[in-house]
């Protein structure tokens, strides 16, 4: 299930691409989710765009309610 503000879709992927992608994400200590992110942003910048920044991801574990 999608994060809330976060958009899901499908991608198909080629396994060898797949397989890549998980080597470098477990090197990195990410989810394959977390790293193609991390990797569009990354080549988004190098062509010059900014996506609009939304809502800055909440990290961590949510605060207990009493």
């Amino acid at each position: 299930m999608a994060s809330p503000g976060k958009k899901a879709f499908a991608l198909r992927l080629d396994p060898a691409l797949y397989q890549a992608l998980e080597r470098t994400a477990a090197a990195d200590f990410r989810s394959v989710n977390a790293q193609v992110e991390v990797l569009l942003r990354e080549a988004l910048a190098r062509r010059g765009v900014k996506p609009e920044s939304g809502e800055p991801a909440r990290r961590g574990r949510p605060p207990k309610e009493d």
